[in-house]
This record gives structure tokens, sequence and C-alpha cells, in this order.
């Protein structure tokens, strides 16, 4: 039977889009059913030409509603102004008590350039070029508060101790930044990013910031071909691989019907297909899910699952009550959350502020 090794738990997440809904109950139905299954963080798509409320706000509606599982909303880096981006996030983190991470996406169309009227459309590599900025400046404004920056002394009126900010006087090909932030460094002390990695041009801004890569594989060697390149570029900048956490993106479709659970838990390799968004699509059981999962997992070939339902509603309570449930039973998938950060779920310690005295507060 193939089961993970201790030291390499495996990671589940899953998207809670509901389409163009308006009302929050739907998303904090979702996150509290991703809760119950002890999964590591939800995620929420956003682009300027999507219907609907706005992602990171939705999610900071989510926040209150539920205790332990990550928020992970779709952040577009173009059109939008880095310092109010890292701002938001950081919010997010707070108001979530560190469940807080970011999916950093760009925007490529002529459309919507013209919401702003601010810049034309640009290349892709320029923008991913800038959206890596973006992830750096965030992390630096994000550090630009030490933790016990903030005093609060009524009896004296400080609030806050002037020597513990710091201006970050960053200068990008796009835009340049000073600082400081306008809110205290978050719970986490960097919030986590994440990108979909499947393409070149976003796979080597992964490689330089992320703490998770989604790549889209429709096989276990494809699967772990783009898990070994994105650890081997996360190397190459100087980077611990082991703190880049890679998950096979894949739409599921549980409504075919269900087999029997296979003698050897973690054997299924199942047939993908591509779906119409170009993400991998499975189509089958949640048995057969679980064993897809455990075999991947158990070969190395991925850190765990980004999964996103078909339905929004009946899938992801077919893969939470069947797929997981199935995963804890066999001893694959935790039962309890190991912290109350996201940082924490993920085996991510916290890192320490660059602009903080050695030995400080981290």
């Amino acid at each position: 039977m193939s089961v993970p090794s201790p030291s390499r738990p495996l990671r589940l997440a899953a998207a809670v889009d509901h389409g163009g809904a308006l009302d929050a109950e739907p998303y904090v139905r979702a996150a509290r059913l991703a809760e119950r299954g002890r999964l590591d963080f939800v995620t929420l798509g956003d682009s300027f030409a999507r219907q609907g409320p706005d992602a990171l706000a939705v999610l900071a509606r989510v926040a209150p509603a539920t205790e332990r599982v990550g928020l992970v909303p779709t952040v577009t880096t173009t059109h939008t102004e880095p310092f109010h981006v890292s701002s938001a996030v950081a919010t997010l983190d707070w108001v979530s008590r560190g469940r807080a991470g970011w999916t950093v996406d760009v925007s490529t169309t002529a459309a919507e350039a013209r919401l702003f009227g601010r810049r034309s459309a640009a290349p892709a590599r320029e923008l991913w070029r800038e959206a890596a900025e973006v992830a750096d400046v965030a992390g630096r404004l994000w550090d630009s508060w030490e933790d016990d920056a903030e005093i609060r002394d009524v009896a004296t009126g400080r609030f806050i101790d002037r020597d513990k900010l710091h201006y970050v006087d960053f200068e990008g090909g796009e835009f340049s930044v000073r600082g400081p932030a306008i809110v205290p460094r978050p719970p986490q002390g960097r919030p986590v990013i994440a990108l979909d990695a499947t393409a070149s041009l976003p796979r080597e801004a992964a490689a330089r910031h992320a703490d998770v890569a989604y790549v889209r594989a429709t096989s276990r060697s494809a699967a772990a071909g783009a898990r070994a390149d994105l650890r081997g570029r996360a190397a190459a900048h100087g980077r611990d691989p082991g703190g880049l956490t890679v998950l096979a993106a894949l739409a599921v479709d549980l409504t075919d019907g269900e087999g029997a659970a296979s003698a050897d838990p973690g054997s299924y390799d199942g047939t993908l297909t591509v779906g119409r968004d170009g993400r991998a699509l499975y189509r089958g059981g949640p048995v057969g899910l679980a064993e897809l999962i455990g075999g991947w997992h158990g070969a190395g070939a991925v850190d765990g699952f980004h999964i996103t339902p078909t339905d929004p509603e009946d899938d992801l309570e077919r893969f939470v009550n069947g797929t997981v449930a199935l995963l804890q039973h066999r001893g694959l998938f935790r039962t309890f959350y190991p912290g109350a950060t996201l940082r924490d779920h993920l085996g991510l310690s916290r890192p320490a502020n660059r602009y903080a005295p050695a030995g400080g507060i981290a």
C-alpha cells in the first residue's frame, strides 16, 4: 500500500466559486463544509471580467463565520496599486486571525484595460514580470512594520514606535513604492502567496515568490515533472525548495457513480481529460478520486491537490464527505488542524522580518 511519509503530509484545498452569486451565504456554507473536512484552504477566483462581488471582500465576510480553514482569494496585479493590494491582503489576514493567502493573477485583455483607461493591454511576459514585482514589494510592505511597533500607550498618547517602521524604497519596472505600509505586520508575518504555475511565465514567478503553486496535469508523470521543475527553479533562486507546496489542480465531476474501493489504496491512476477551461478533469466517483489522490501523492508526484467542483454544491459535498473521509479513514489525511494559521496548516514557518534587527521578534 502506498502511504505518504509523515514528513510530507498530504495537502488539500478546494475552490468555492459560485458563478455570479451575489449573496455571501453560498460561500460561507462551502467554506464551513471544507473546514469540517479539515482542508488546508479554500480559494475564490476573480477577475475584472467576472460578475459578482470582489473575491477578497467575500472571503473577508467568510472569515468570521469560520475558524480554521485558510482563505485564498484571487487578486489581480494588473491595473491595481501594489500598495493597495498588499494592504487588502494584510487586512484579510487580520480579519481571519492569520488564515489569509493570495492567488496572484494578471489581466491580459483590452476590454479589461478599458475599464480603467490607465494603460493598454500589455504582453503576458511584461504582465508576469510586473506580477512578480508586486509579490516582492508586498512582502517588503508586510515587513515594513516590526511586530512590536505598536505601543498603544494611552497615558503618553503614543500609538507607535516610529523607529520600528521602515521605508521599503522599492523601484520596479512599472512602479515605485516608498512605504511603510498603513496596516501593521500581518499575524502570519507574510500571508501565503499562491500562483497557477502551469505556464512558463507564471512558473518563473512562482519559483521566486510563491508558497503554493498549482499545476494542471493529466498524468502522474506530468505532475511529477512540473513539481521537479518548480523545485529546481526555486533552488536556483536561493530558496529552500521544500518551502514550495505544489498542488495538482483538478476539476472534479463526482456524479458518474461509484465503484468499490480498491484492495490496494493509492493504486488508482485513472485517465484524466482536459476540461473546457484547460483544467484537468476527473469524472467518476469519490472512491476513485481518493485512490488517484493517494496514488499521486504516495508516489511523490505532488504535495497535494486543489479541487474545483463542477457542481459547486453537490460535488464539494461528495468530495468532503466521500473522498476526504476515505483518505482520513486510511490515515492519508489529517483529522484535525495542527495549528491556527494557514502557514501552520501548510507546515510553513513564520518568516523573519527582513528589517528587524537580528535576534528581534520574527
